[in-house]
């Protein structure tokens, strides 16, 4: 992971609210606080973008240009068992790329994990939740959290899960997260609401 979301990733972590302003990365135009974001492609990694570069590269979210729109969909599925996926804890997200490949992640206090998820197991996930066959390469992520009682298994922009990183390494105190993570975990997928 590099570029603008390690930058948020790290800054969420290590500064409080109401740092400098926030720029696209394309044009230098201040952003909202609720920009979108492209990802170049060439580079494997997300920019941050002002509304106009997002209407310039919207036509190409389904496309196959240098910089594709991140999507804002989330679609909420029915549980999908990604033990077969070779995840070693509860908490991790999945995105596929362009070449077929699939990358998986998980939060931590130290950023995210990276591992490849073996292309057959990802075919047989696919097989058995029909949805995840519509997972747009690089800009969405199958996000799973079944590290606790509640079982969340979702389609969402990647920078959902990014968030959720900087979420987990913000709130992250001593070896097993302290009395702050997992409620704080819990709380950002109780606010995650479907969209199209």
């Amino acid at each position: 992971m590099t570029g603008t979301l390690a930058r948020l990733i790290r800054s969420s972590a290590d500064r409080p609210t109401g740092g400098p302003e926030e720029r696209c990365d394309l044009c230098s135009e201040p952003v909202a606080a609720d920009h979108r974001h492209l990802y170049d492609t060439g580079r494997e990694e997300a920019l941050c973008a002002c509304q106009a570069c997002s209407l310039l590269f919207a036509e190409k979210e389904a496309g196959d240009g240098h910089y594709r729109l991140i999507r804002r969909r989330r679609l909420r599925l029915p549980p999908v068992e990604t033990g077969p996926l070779g995840v070693p804890v509860g908490l991790a997200f999945f995105v596929p790329r362009a070449d077929g490949t699939v990358s998986a992640h998980y939060p931590s206090p130290a950023g995210a994990t990276r591992w490849e998820v073996d292309p057959a197991a990802w075919r047989e996930a696919v097989a058995r939740c029909n949805d995840l066959a519509s997972v747009a390469p690089e800009v969405e992520a199958l996000l799973v959290n079944t590290a606790r009682e509640l079982r969340h298994h979702w389609i969402v922009p990647v920078d959902d899960c990014y968030r959720l990183v900087a979420l987990v390494r913000r709130e992250w105190r001593g070896l097993s997260g302290g009395g702050r993570v997992w409620p704080a975990v819990e709380q950002f997928f109780t606010e995650l609401t479907e969209r199209p």
